[in-house]
């Protein structure tokens, strides 16, 4: 709150624009979720949702220091997956060695055996979806950034909407789904 409060008078000190606080704030926000220690959190709504179908086995890399990406393997392991989760010191190679574009990227890949990539905190739902059905030429999915809300990243009962998308076997993307409240996700 201290590092809030002291933005909040660099601000009206510096007349920088209220969107730039914002967007500080954001990112302030989404950093100290994503390196806090790894808590045992109970989500009601996800322990409630049964695993459909087999186990399915992804490979997530991940920074050793990163407690959102550790959530987001503790998530997919309570909805059925069996995650090894490796922790790496070159995430950029991963995500170059499997085409994941600047724009797409977020803080841990995970690919499945079949070689399909899903970039950052996509609900483990989704990922057991398209894996029963993947779509004629693509590669996977991606949740780009770090949406408050989203698996790993919850942070109390805050949520931003945000949107899965398709990553095509083109290079190019379109909308797999929208993600407007935290139940979605379950």
């Amino acid at each position: 709150m201290k590092m809030i409060n002291s933005a909040i008078r660099l601000v009206r000190h510096s007349k920088l624009s209220t969107l730039t606080l914002l967007l500080g704030a954001f990112t302030l926000l989404a950093v100290s979720a994503c390196s806090k220690p790894v808590e045992k959190e109970s989500h009601s709504s996800e322990q409630a949702a049964a695993p459909q179908g087999e186990t399915i086995a992804l490979t997530t890399y991940k920074s050793a220091t990163c407690g959102c990406c550790q959530l987001w393997v503790d998530h997919a392991n309570r909805q059925g997956f069996a995650v090894d989760a490796q922790n790496v010191d070159d995430l950029n190679g991963i995500k170059d060695r499997f085409g994941i574009a600047p724009q797409f990227q977020s803080c841990h890949t995970s690919v499945s055996d079949n070689n399909f990539v899903f970039e950052g905190h996509v609900p483990a739902k989704f990922v057991r979806q398209f894996l029963q059905n993947p779509p004629v030429n693509a590669r996977g999915l991606a949740v780009p950034a770090m949406p408050l809300g989203s698996p790993g990243m919850e942070v109390g009962d805050r949520f931003t909407p945000y949107e899965i998308l398709l990553l095509h076997k083109d290079g190019g993307h379109s909308v797999y789904a929208r993600i407007e409240n935290a139940q979605q996700q379950f």
